[in-house]
Order: C-alpha cells, then sequence, then structure tokens
C-alpha cells in the first residue's frame, strides 16, 4: 500500500466570510475619529522614529494629538470600507488587513495618550518585540501540537517550568547556554506527560493540560520558596545573555536596534519561527503532520503512524514552549519569581487562534500583545492620570477583543481534541 499523503486528502483551517471584522473595525473608527480625534486634546505630540544614540537619525514627527486621531480616524474608515467591499463580495478579511487597521490605531492611541509628549517609537517597538519572544515560543507550541490533533492547555506550565530550569541550571552551572539546554528538556518531559495521557491512555486532553498547569505552578511555588528563596544568590541568580548587535544591520533606523541588537533568545525566535513554517508547509514531514490533524483515520490508511505522530509533534513543541519560559528568565529579567509566566501560555492559545494556525501570523499576533505589555508601563509615565487597574488588565482586554473581533470564523484542525482509535 502506498504511503504517499497528498494535499488533496484534506482541507486546511481556513476563514470563512465574516461580517464580524467589518463591523468591529467601523466601531473602533468611530472611537478613534470621535474620542482622539474630535473630543481628543489639542497639544502637541512628537513622533521620535530613532534613539537619541542612533548612528542614523530620523528627523521627529511633531503634529497635534487631535489632528492626529482625526486623520488616523478618516484612514480607518477607508480600511474598513474596503473590509465591507470584501465581505459583501463573498471574500474573508485577511488577517493582514486587520494588523494593518490594528497600526493605525495603534498610532492613533500613541499619539492620545503622549498629548503634550513625545512617543519614542523605536523604544516601544524593541520593547514589544521582546515581551512577544516568550508568546511567540508558547505559540509555536501550541501550533505543534493543534495541526497534530492535540490541544495543548498546559503551554503555561510548560514555560514556567522552562523559566525555573533555566534560572537554577543557569545559576549551578554558571552556564546559560547550558541552562537554556535544560529549560528544552525539562518542558519537553513535561509535554511528553500531555503526550502519553492525550495519545496513549486517550485521557480528556484539556483536564490533563489544566492538570499539569497546576502541578507545575505548585511545583515551582514550593521550590522557590523553600530553595530559591533562601539561596538566591547560589541558585537564583543567573543573570541574562548579552545583547548582540549585527553590524550593518542594527544600524537600520527604528528596525535595525529593534530586530538586530538582541540577545540570543530573540535570535532563536527569528530563526524557528520561519523554520516551522518551512517544515509544515513545505515538507513531506509537515504535510503528514497536517493529515493526522485533519483526518487521522485517512492518514493512518495511507501508513502514516498517527500515534507516533502526535507524541512526538507534541513533545518538541513542549521543549519551544520550554525555549519561551528561557526567554523571560535568561532572556529578560535575569531570576526566575514565582508564577511569573503571568498567564502568557494562555495567551500563546489565543495567538494560535488569532494566527490561524499559521507560524507568521500568530508572530504577528504576539506582537499585538507584546505591544500591549508595553503600553501599560509607557502610559504610566506619560498618562498617569488613566486607572491603574485598566492599565493591568489592558493584555487580556486587547487578548479578548483580538478573538472575538478579529479572528472571525475560522475552522481548526477537523480532528483538534479529538483522541483516535485505530480501527
Amino acid at each position: 500500500m502506498s504511503t504517499e499523503v497528498t494535499p488533496g486528502m484534506f482541507s486546511l483551517a481556513e476563514a470563512k466570510v465574516s461580517w464580524k471584522a467589518p463591523w468591529v473595525m467601523a466601531a473602533f473608527s468611530a472611537l478613534v475619529f470621535i474620542g482622539f480625534g474630535l473630543l481628543g486634546r489639542a497639544e502637541p505630540v512628537v513622533y521620535t522614529l530613532t534613539a537619541d544614540d542612533s548612528a542614523i537619525q530620523l528627523p521627529a514627527i511633531e503634529a497635534m494629538s487631535n489632528n492626529v486621531g482625526m486623520t488616523m480616524g478618516i484612514v480607518m474608515f477607508l480600511i474598513t470600507a474596503l473590509s465591507f467591499f470584501w465581505v459583501i463580495t463573498k471574500r474573508a478579511v485577511p488577517l493582514w488587513w486587520s494588523l494593518v487597521f490594528g497600526l493605525v490605531a495603534v498610532t492613533a492611541l500613541l499619539g492620545w495618550l503622549a498629548a503634550g509628549d513625545r512617543v519614542p517609537v523605536a523604544f516601544i517597538l524593541g520593547n514589544a518585540i521582546v515581551l512577544a519572544i516568550p508568546i511567540m515560543f508558547g505559540g509555536m507550541a501550541g501550533v505543534m501540537s493543534e495541526r497534530v490533533g492535540v490541544v495543548n492547555i498546559a503551554i503555561e506550565g510548560q514555560m514556567l517550568t522552562g523559566a525555573f530550569v533555566a534560572a537554577v541550571v543557569g545559576t549551578l552551572t554558571g552556564s546559560l547556554y547550558v541552562g537554556l539546554i535544560a529549560a528544552m528538556v525539562a518542558a519537553a518531559l513535561v509535554s511528553t506527560i500531555l503526550a502519553v495521557f492525550a495519545v496513549r491512555y486517550l485521557v480528556d486532553q484539556i483536564i490533563v493540560g489544566v492538570v499539569l498547569n497546576v502541578l507545575v505552578i505548585g511545583v515551582t511555588n514550593f521550590l522557590y520558596s523553600q530553595w530559591l528563596t533562601q539561596d538566591s544568590a547560589g541558585s537564583n541568580n543567573p543573570g541574562t545573555f548579552d545583547i548582540v548587535a549585527i553590524p550593518f544591520l542594527s544600524e537600520i533606523p527604528i528596525l535595525g536596534p529593534a530586530l538586530f541588537e538582541n540577545r540570543v533568545t530573540v535570535y532563536l525566535a527569528f530563526l524557528f519561527i520561519p523554520l516551522l513554517w518551512f517544515v509544515l508547509f513545505r515538507t513531506r514531514l509537515g504535510l503528514r503532520a497536517r493529515a493526522v490533524g485533519e483526518y487521522p483515520m485517512a492518514a493512518d490508511t495511507m501508513g502514516v503512524n498517527v500515534g507516533r505522530t502526535r507524541f512526538w509533534w507534541v513533545t518538541l513543541g513542549g521543549s519551544l514552549a520550554g525555549l519561551g519560559g528561557a526567554a523571560i528568565t535568561i532572556g529578560n529579567v535575569g531570576a526566575f519569581g514565582q508564577e511569573m509566566t503571568g498567564g502568557q501560555g494562555f495567551i500563546a492559545l489565543a495567538v494560535v487562534i488569532l494566527g490561524r494556525w499559521h507560524p507568521f501570523y500568530m508572530s504577528a499576533a504576539a506582537l499585538l500583545f507584546g505591544f500591549s505589555i508595553i503600553l501599560r508601563v509607557w502610559a504610566n509615565q506619560v498618562s498617569p492620570g488613566i486607572p491603574t487597574d485598566f492599565i493591568i488588565m489592558l493584555p487580556y482586554l486587547v487578548t479578548i477583543i483580538a478573538v472575538v473581533g478579529f479572528v472571525g470564523r475560522v475552522r481548526p484542525p477537523a480532528s483538534v481534541g479529538k483522541p483516535y482509535v485505530k480501527e
């Protein structure tokens, strides 16, 4: 019997025509035009495009805050009009179009917040990328798991495991690279538990994922309070990777410092995202994995070992989630703290859906949440009058708006969450 799997065997998760995105766009366009424009403050705002120490300086852009709001509101109305046209003609609104809309809205939001002050574009972009990296790694774990039909609720626990192990092993060995590898291995072992129970014993995947999250939180909290706090210098002081600037590329205005002047964890994300896309959509291995997630019985008939495929993809995905946890500790903070992932594993699940199970789209969605995190820090400085509770809930509010308002109707892999029993 032939073992060849062809693309015609199954259809990929794809967007369907939905009126949801255009109407949400219309509402936000009106909000920006009226709230940030007509009712906005008539105070100057300066967009500084490059840092003060950049080799190449770009001139700052100065405008009145309310004028920025009205201009961006008009642009958003035009984007909304085209979205309505696409839906009327039975075409789905492309995800990249929603991202363009979001970028315009962000420009208006920054101008409104910084009325009478300045917007450090390079600073915000660079920090948004750094803060999005753990979510990207968690999202890649989610993509790998769900593409083969397994719901990975345990991303939060895998990331927390990676963060803990990276900090401890990095401190004990004196090598951050050893800590990085150990984080990937430890998180992969946690993911193996999910794979074994979900694939071999057919236990409900959601229940296993929730139990693993609770277990990891309990274990790391116990070890932190009983061990790390007692000897923080000897067990929880790994430091962070040095920032490495790539010659010439790091000198490109705006994007250069944000993309090419970073730590190794950021560069690893830039490597793994296109690599995962290539494996998923350009290799026979990825084709078989997607077939298992769509129609496992058909894939099994064609000679693909469904159980083995799911096991390895879930396990390897867990190692990437561990890398995301390491990106928090030895890639940013420099030490482990209790429950320091702060729900980023669950946000990673949201960006998987928002990105329609595609590595590049998922990464773009992760950038949105990285921006929302740095925004709550920066907004507290330029607009201290905004309630602190609102700023704290901003990333989760963005999650709800993005998934409910802009993702549209999408069809996940047909067999996600469904155990497969070979007949």
